[in-house]
């Protein structure tokens, strides 16, 4: 098929955009960043420059491609991210672009799709932990999000939001969205790079257990989200799906093993009231009461299964 991937130089898409041509797709890459087009090339698409937020610009680039199927993997978000970014993503600049990708330029892409005849679209969203603190442990798309999470954010789950409900409920096609687990392997923020978002603060010890660790976060392998990605390119009902491993866990679990990982120390603790104090309420909630997700639906309906099943053997295995 002819696919379309906006964000072809993305983390992600620099993964998925050869397994697309692995499988005999004819793949468009699109970046915002002319230089970039030989990266486009180098990883078998056909580069088109065009900027997410211009909606005239975004439609001549999909109509000169005439894809099947459009990907939508657009963020602003990179290995480079603050600290100060994670604690305030109402402020951050990283983070306000990229609800506009999720809102803006989502709106675009739909448009865009709708416009050539486009018969399916794949689009990016995120389900690391969910935002539901009710409930058990481990929860499925059927289960609602939280309504308040913390006011930090809110602009966050309100643009993701606002992506699930646009792309799913198209009337000219299927849409699936995606809720990938944290990303981990090469080019993510947790991965052997140095300056890797997560990874450099846990080397130094500055990421600790806070509280009793007990926030449950769900983790996929970069290749895995690519691979399933990949899948729902060509099957899997219009929906929602997880795109995680085998094996949600806790913070206190997790952690450390990251850590001892990574050649670092063990991860420090601090009480609840000074995680709260140092690193805010959004990220207190995310060390200690947000809940994982099941892959049930993915493996069930797309017929994805990750090759790293757990993080325990991704983080032995994939980092590097």
């Amino acid at each position: 098929m002819r696919v379309f991937v906006a964000g072809a130089t993305g983390v992600l898409g620099r993964e998925l955009v050869p397994q697309l041509v692995a499988q005999g797709h004819e793949v468009v890459g699109m970046t915002r960043t002319a230089s970039k087009q030989d990266l486009v090339r180098s990883l078998g698409a056909r580069p088109v420059v065009a900027d997410a937020l211009d909606a005239d610009a975004v439609a001549q680039a999909v109509a000169s491609a005439e894809p099947e199927v459009i990907v939508h993997q657009l963020t602003a978000l990179s290995g480079k991210m603050s600290i100060r970014d994670a604690r305030h993503p109402d402020r951050s600049s990283v983070a306000k672009m990229t609800n506009r990708l999720r809102t803006e330029g989502t709106d675009h892409l739909l448009a865009a799709g709708r416009a050539v005849g486009a018969r399916r679209f794949v689009a990016q969203s995120f389900g690391a932990f969910r935002w539901a603190r009710t409930g058990g442990s481990v929860q499925t798309e059927a289960d609602p999000l939280d309504p308040d999470p913390p006011a930090p954010l809110r602009p966050v789950v309100e643009a993701l939001l606002y992506l699930e409900r646009a792309v799913t409920t198209i009337d000219w096609g299927e849409g699936l969205a995606l809720r990938y687990g944290g990303f981990y392997g090469p080019g993510t923020s947790i991965s052997l790079d140095p300056e890797a978002a997560m990874a450099a603060p846990i080397r130094k010890r500055r990421f600790p257990i806070v509280g009793g660790g007990g926030g449950v976060w769900s983790h996929i392998h970069i290749e895995d989200a690519a691979a399933a990605t990949a899948i729902a390119v060509e099957r899997g009902r219009p929906g929602i799906y997880y795109i995680v491993d085998d094996e949600p866990a806790t913070v206190r679990e997790w952690l450390p093993v990251l850590a001892s990982a990574l050649g670092a120390k063990p991860p420090r603790r601090v009480p609840r009231w000074l995680g709260r104090l140092a690193a805010g309420e959004a990220a207190t909630v995310m060390m200690t009461e947000v809940r994982g997700a099941s892959n049930a639906k993915a493996k069930r309906e797309l017929g994805w299964k990750p090759r790293y099943a757990s993080w325990r053997q991704g983080v032995a295995q994939g980092l590097g």
